[in-house]
C-alpha cells in the first residue's frame, strides 16, 4: 500500500497521537453541527443515492467532514458516541408473506384437492337434489382437512428448516480491520460506525461504504453483486465519474477486493449504504428451482395433467355413455364422486410432503457438521458430483502455514538449529546473511498482528493476512539474533515503507520499497539512507531476474551457472517433500523519487525487475489436513474424480497429492504424453457427452501447469478428461482454473464441485455446479460458493455427498411406494366402475384417505432411511439423463408392483362376493342392474354387499403395503441383511409407520361416526389374514429381482430390474 504521507511513517515510529490541539477542537465543532451529507437525507432511496457527494471532494475534507484523523481513525469517545446509532446491519427484503401462505395453500399437489373439494360440493348442492348423501359433505370436509393439513406441514418445514440454517448463518463472524485510537484492530463489522477508517486487503469484503483515501496502484474491485458484471474494477484516489455508483474512489458495501490493498473512511453504514438502499427499493429476491425441486416440479405436472385428464374422461363417458346406454346405473352426483378417485388416486400426495421433509433432516444434519448451505435442495445435486477439483492451500492443507527451512548459496538449516548452528561457527558473522533474509521476511510482507492481541505469544497472536505472509510474519518476528543486530523492532523503527506491489496469482512474487533511515541524537533523519526494492515470490519467476547470489556470511557472488542448479536442485528437493518454497530477493535503488504517482511508481518498479540479489531460500510446510486423505478415498470410492487445482510449484502440488491419495500411481504423465494421445486422433468418434475414462481402463496420472493450460487445443481437452483419473494442474492463474473447470463441465456430462478458500479460487467457484468454500477463507470465495464449510472440515464433503444421493434415493423409493397400490390399485378400481359397469369396489372416501393418510404416514418413514451399503460405491448419477422418474420407474410401478397389488386387492372384493353368492359374471358388467331384487337380494343387502367389499379392497392395500414397503427401502440389498428393526440399517419410523396405518384401518372400520357418514363397516376376520400374505409375496419376488441385480449387475441395468 503507498503511504499518503510522512506524518504516517512518522506515526508508526514515535509513540503518542501527535494530535495538535486546534485539531481536536475542530473536531468536536464539525461533530455538533449539522454535516452537510446529513442535510441531504431523503426518504426515496434514488435520490438518497443522487444526493452523494463525498467522492467529489478532497481527502482532506473527508477528514474533516468525519472527523477523524489519517493515522489515529477515531478515538474511542466518539466510537461510543457514533455507536449508538443503528448497527451496521442491511436488513433483509420485507418478506411477502401471502405469497408464501398462498404457496403453502395452493402448492404442490394441493391445488388438485381444491379442485376435488369444489366438485365434492357442488355433488352435495345443487346436485345432489332435494336429499343430497352425506358420503359427499363428508368427503368435502376430509379434502378439506387434507388441504389445512398439508399446508400446515410446508408452513411448518419451511420455517424449522430456514430457523435451523439460519442458526448456523449466525455462526459466521465477518470482522473488518479498522484503525482506532492509532492502533489498527480486527472488530466485527456489525460494530462499525460512520467515520472509521477501515483498512482493506486482496480477499476482503467491503464492509461499509467508504471514500478511498489510500490506495496500492494494483487496487481492483468485484462489483458483480451490485452491478451484475463480472469485470475487476480499478479502484482510484479521485473521482472519475459524478455517479456514486460509477465512480471508482467509492469502496461499496457487499463488494470485494480482488487485488490491491486500501484504506477508506466509512460515509455509510448498514440499510443507508447504496447496497442497502438498493435492497430496500429492490424487494424480494427471486427464487430459482434446483435439480431436485426441477424433477418433482416436472413428476407434479404430468401427474396432475393425467390425474385431470382421467378425471374428465371419467366424466365424459357418464354423460355421452354411461347415463344414456344405462339410466339409473348412475346419478350425476355419484358420478362426480366416482370420478373423484381419479384426482386422488394418480396424486401421491406424500410426494411433496416428503421433498420438504427432507429439507428439515438435511438442514438438521448439515447444522451438527456447521456446514452452512444456501440453498438446501442443492444438496441433492452434489449427490450427482462427478468431478471435484480443490484448491490445495487452506483445503487440501491445514493452511497453518510454518517456515520449516532456509536456504543460503552454501548454507541450508532448519529454523529450529539457527541459534544452535549461530552457536557452534566461529564467529556469528558466518551467517550474517540472516540480517538480510530477516530484513525481506519482515519487510516485504503483506500481513499484521492485530494489536488486541499483541500481548500473546508470537504464535497465539491473530494475523490478518494470507497464509503465507503469515508463516513469514511469525517467522521474522521471532529471529532475533542479538549478536548479529537483528531485532524485529529496531528494524521496523529505522525503516519507511515507500511503495508495495502486493502478491497477485500472475506475478506470483510481491514487491516492496523500503528506505532505511538513521537516528541522530533522537532525531529521525534521512540523510545517508539507503533505499531497497524487497522481492520474495516463486522461485521459478523470480531466480531468471537474479544476477548475483548471497552466502550464508552475507557475501554477494555472481549467479553462476553451477549455483543456479544447485538453487534449482534445492527447490526440486523442498518441493517433493511438500514444502512451499520462496525466494527472497533484494535490490538497492539509486535516486529513486518517491513522490511519483502511483501508476508511473509501479511502472518503474516494473522495469527495475532485474539484477536482483537472491538473498536465499524459504521452505514453508503446510501439512494435509488430517481428514483430507480419508475423506479422498471416499470421494474416490464413489466414482468421483479428485482433482487438484493450485497455484503451488508442480512438484509441491503432486508431493500434497500423494499425500492426500489424489494420485496414486508411480509414473506421472506430463503435457507430452497427451500431446503424443491427441496426435493419434483418440476419442475423435465419441460424442461429446461420452467422453470419460472406461471403468475397465488402468488408472492413469497427469500433471500440468498453468503454462501448459495455456496451450491445451480441443483434442488434448478430450484426452485429458477422457482418459485421466488423477490430475494435478500447478502453477494455474485464476482464469486458468475457470476454463479447467468449464473444459470439464463441456464434457462426459459431468457435474463438477470446486472447492477453495482464496480470491484466486472465486471465478471457478462460481462456474461450478457446486462452489465449497472454507469458513476460514476469504469473504470472496464464501460470496461465491453454495456451501461453506463453517469448520474447515474437509470430512463434511463425502458426507454432503452421500446425503445427496441419499435424498434422491428416498424420493425415489417413496414415489415408488406410493405409485403401485395409491394410485395404479385405487385407479383400477374406479376404471371397474366406470367402463365395466361394476359397483365401485373403493369408495371415494376410502380412496382419499388412503392417498393423504395411510401412506403418507408409511412414505414419511422412507425419508428416514439411512444409505444403503452400496450407496457411495456407484457411480455418481448423471443429472441430464437419469431421472427421478423414468421408464425403469414406471415399469417397475405398472408392470412388476402393481401388476402384483390391484389383482390381489380385487381378488379380495371378488372373494367376499361370491361368498354372498354373487359370482364374477354377477358382479362385472352389472351396470344398472344392481337394484332391488337383484339375484333376489335387498337394496340393502346390495349396499351392505359393497361396503363391506369396499372396506376389504381397503384393508387389503392397507397390509398388502406392508410387503411393498419392506420390499423397495432397499433397492439392492435384502431384507435379511437390512431389517428395520436392529443393525445398521436399523429405522424406527417404519414399525411405527405400520402401527399407525393399521390404527388408521381400525378406526376407519370400527369408528361409529365413520360408519353412520362414510358407510365403512367391519369386515369378516377370514379377511385380515389374506392381506399379509400378498405382502408377504410381493416382499419374496422382489427378494429374486434383488438376488438377480445383486448377482448380474451389468445385465441387470440394461433391464426392467430397477438397479
Amino acid at each position: 500500500m503507498r503511504v499518503s504521507s510522512r506524518k504516517s511513517s512518522e506515526h508508526e515510529r514515535t509513540p503518542g497521537y501527535g494530535i495538535q490541539i486546534g485539531y481536536r477542537t475542530l473536531s468536536i465543532r464539525v461533530e455538533e453541527k449539522d454535516l452537510p451529507s446529513k442535510a441531504k437525507q431523503s426518504a426515496d432511496p434514488a435520490d438518497a443515492i443522487a444526493s452523494i457527494d463525498v467522492h467529489l471532494i478532497s481527502t482532506d475534507e473527508v477528514y474533516t467532514r468525519y472527523s477523524c484523523h489519517p493515522t489515529v481513525g477515531l478515538e474511542d469517545a466518539a466510537v461510543q458516541r457514533r455507536s449508538k446509532d443503528a448497527k451496521n446491519v442491511i436488513s433483509p427484503p420485507p418478506t411477502q408473506h401471502w405469497k408464501k401462505i398462498l404457496n403453502y395453500i395452493f402448492g404442490g399437489f394441493n391445488f388438485l384437492m381444491w379442485i376435488a373439494f369444489i366438485v365434492t360440493i357442488l355433488s352435495y348442492k345443487p346436485l345432489g337434489g332435494s336429499s343430497p348423501s352425506a358420503v359427499n359433505l363428508g368427503v368435502a370436509v376430509l379434502l378439506m382437512l387434507v388441504i389445512i393439513i398439508s399446508a400446515t406441514f410446508y408452513a411448518f418445514v419451511d420455517w424449522n428448516a430456514s430457523r435451523i440454517m439460519k442458526s448456523i448463518k449466525s455462526l459466521i463472524a465477518h470482522e473488518a480491520a479498522v484503525i482506532r485510537d492509532g492502533k489498527q484492530q480486527l472488530i466485527l463489522a456489525t460494530d462499525i460506525v460512520v467515520g472509521d477508517i477501515v483498512v482493506l486487503s486482496t480477499g476482503d469484503r467491503v464492509p461499509a461504504d467508504l471514500r478511498i483515501v489510500t490506495a496500492s496502484s494494483d487496487l481492483r474491485f468485484d462489483r458483480s453483486l451490485l452491478t451484475g458484471e463480472s469485470d475487476m474494477v480499478p479502484g482510484s484516489l479521485d473521482a472519475t465519474s459524478d455517479n456514486a455508483l460509477e465512480t471508482r474512489n467509492l469502496a461499496l458495501t457487499s463488494t470485494f477486493v480482488t487485488q490491491g490493498t486500501c484504506n477508506g473512511i466509512v460515509f455509510a453504514t448498514g440499510d443507508r449504504t447504496i447496497m442497502g438502499r438498493l435492497v430496500k427499493m429492490s424487494g424480494e429476491t427471486k427464487f430459482k428451482l434446483t435439480t431436485i425441486q426441477k424433477e418433482v416440479w416436472f413428476f407434479t405436472k404430468v401427474i396432475s395433467s393425467v390425474a385431470f385428464s382421467m378425471f374428465g374422461i371419467s366424466l365424459l363417458l357418464f354423460g355421452v355413455w354411461l347415463r344414456t346406454s344405462y339410466p339409473g346405473y348412475d346419478t350425476i352426483s355419484l358420478a362426480i364422486m366416482n370420478s373423484i378417485g381419479c384426482l386422488t388416486a394418480f396424486v401421491p400426495q406424500g410426494l411433496p410432503l416428503c421433498v420438504a421433509l427432507s429439507l428439515t433432516i438435511i438442514a438438521r444434519r448439515m447444522s451438527k457438521r456447521h456446514v452452512l448451505v444456501k440453498n438446501l435442495a442443492t444438496i441433492e445435486t452434489l449427490g450427482c458430483m462427478s468431478v471435484l477439483c480443490s484448491d490445495k492451500t487452506g483445503t487440501l492443507t491445514a493452511g497453518k502455514m510454518v517456515v520449516e527451512s532456509i536456504a543460503f548459496l552454501d548454507h541450508r538449516l532448519l529454523v529450529s538449529e539457527i541459534d544452535e548452528k549461530i552457536s557452534e561457527a566461529p564467529e556469528p558473522r558466518f551467517f550474517a546473511g540472516l540480517s538480510a533474509l530477516h530484513q525481506t521476511a519482515r519487510l516485504c510482507n503483506g500481513a499484521k498482528f492485530d494489536s488486541a492481541t499483541a500481548d500473546r505469544p508470537i504464535h497465539e497472536r491473530n494475523v490478518k493476512g494470507d497464509p503465507t505472509d503469515t508463516a513469514l510474519l511469525r517467522f521474522s518476528e521471532a529471529l532475533s539474533v542479538p549478536a548479529l543486530n537483528i531485532d524485529t523492532s529496531a528494524l521496523l523503527s529505522s525503516s519507511r515503507k515507500l511503495f508495495e506491489i502486493p502478491f497477485n496469482s500472475k506475478n506470483k512474487w510481491m514487491l516492496s520499497v523500503v528506505q532505511e533511515t538513521r537516528t541522530a541524537k533522537g532525531d529521525i533523519t534521512e540523510k545517508d539512507s539507503t533505499t531497497w526494492m524487497l522481492v520474495k515470490g516463486a522461485p521459478d519467476m523470480l531466480v531468471k531476474s537474479c544476477t548475483t547470489v548471497m552466502r550464508s556470511d552475507g557475501a554477494v557472488v555472481p549467479f553462476d551457472e553451477a549455483s543456479r542448479e544447485y538453487i534449482d536442485s534445492l527447490q526440486s528437493d523442498w518441493s517433493s517433500e511438500g514444502q512451499r518454497v520462496l525466494a527472497l530477493c533484494r535490490k538497492p535503488l539509486e535516486a529513486l523519487k518517491p513522490n511519483l504517482p502511483p501508476n508511473e511508481m509501479e511502472e518503474l518498479m516494473y522495469s527495475e525487475i532485474g539484477n536482483l540479489t537472491l538473498v536465499g531460500l524459504v521452505g514453508i510446510r503446510d501439512p494435509p489436513r488430517p481428514d483430507v486423505p480419508s475423506s479422498v478415498a471416499v470421494i474416490r470410492r464413489a466414482g468421483v474424480r479428485v482433482f487438484m487445482v493450485t497455484g503451488d510449484f508442480k512438484l509441491t502440488a503432486v508431493a500434497i497429492a500423494r499425500q492426500v491419495g489424489i494420485i496414486t500411481q508411480h509414473s506421472v504423465d506430463t503435457i507430452n504424453d497427451v500431446r503424443a494421445a491427441s496426435s493419434e486422433k483418440h476419442l475423435t468418434d465419441v460424442p461429446i457427452r461420452a467422453i470419460k475414462p472406461s471403468e475397465d481402463g488402468p488408472i492413469r496420472a497427469l500433471v500440468l501447469t498453468g503454462e501448459d493450460v495455456s496451450t491445451l487445443t480441443t483434442a488434448d481437452w478430450h484426452i485429458i478428461v477422457g482418459q485421466y483419473t488423477e490430475i494435478a494442474f500447478a502453477r494455474t492463474t485464476p482464469e486458468q482454473k475457470m476454463k479447467i473447470v468449464e473444459e470439464i463441465k463441456a464434457r462426459g456430462d459431468n457435474t463438477v464441485a470446486v472447492t477453495g478458500d482464496g480470491v484466486n479460487d472465486a471465478p471457478a467457484l462460481k462456474a461450478a455446479d457446486i462452489g465449497v468454500a472454507m469458513g476460514s477463507g476469504s469473504d470472496v470465495a464464501k460470496e461465491a460458493a453454495a456451501l461453506i464449510l463453517l469448520n474447515n472440515d474437509f470430512a463434511s464433503i463425502p458426507v454432503a455427498i452421500e446425503m445427496g444421493r441419499l435424498v434422491f434415493d428416498n424420493l425415489k423409493k417413496v414415489t415408488l411406494y406410493l405409485m403401485p397400490v395409491g394410485s395404479y390399485t385405487e385407479f383400477m378400481a374406479v376404471v371397474t366402475n366406470v367402463v365395466f359397469g361394476m359397483q365401485l369396489p373403493l369408495s371415494s372416501y376410502l380412496q382419499v384417505c388412503f392417498s393423504i393418510t395411510n401412506d403418507v404416514v408409511m412414505s414419511i418413514s422412507l425419508m428416514y432411511e439411512k444409505a444403503e451399503a452400496d450407496l457411495m460405491l456407484r457411480k455418481p448419477r448423471n443429472a441430464r439423463t437419469d431421472r427421478l422418474t423414468d421408464w425403469k420407474l414406471f415399469f417397475q410401478i405398472y408392470c412388476f408392483i402393481g401388476l402384483m397389488a390391484w389383482p390381489c386387492a380385487m381378488s379380495m372384493w371378488f372373494v367376499y362376493m361370491d361368498q354372498q353368492g354373487l359370482g364374477f359374471h354377477d358382479v362385472f358388467l352389472a351396470y344398472n342392474n344392481w337394484t332391488a331384487g337383484y339375484h333376489g337380494f335387498t337394496g340393502d343387502q346390495l349396499v351392505h354387499f359393497v361396503s363391506v367389499g369396499q372396506c376389504i379392497y381397503y384393508v387389503t392395500m392397507v397390509f398388502m403395503q406392508y410387503g411393498n414397503l419392506l420390499a423397495i427401502r432397499n433397492r439392492r440389498v435384502s431384507l435379511l441383511q437390512s431389517n428395520p428393526l436392529w443393525g445398521p440399517r436399523k429405522n424406527i419410523a417404519v414399525p411405527i409407520g405400520m402401527v399407525a396405518t393399521a390404527l388408521i384401518a381400525v378406526i376407519n372400520l370400527y369408528g361409529p361416526g365413520l360408519q353412520n357418514v362414510f358407510l365403512t363397516t367391519p369386515i369378516p376376520g377370514m379377511f385380515w389374514g389374506p392381506p399379509f400374505a400378498f405382502g408377504l409375496g410381493i416382499l419374496c419376488v422382489d427378494e429374486v429381482r434383488k438376488l438377480i441385480v445383486r448377482t448380474y449387475p451389468k445385465a441387470s441395468a440394461n433391464l426392467f430390474l430397477l438397479s
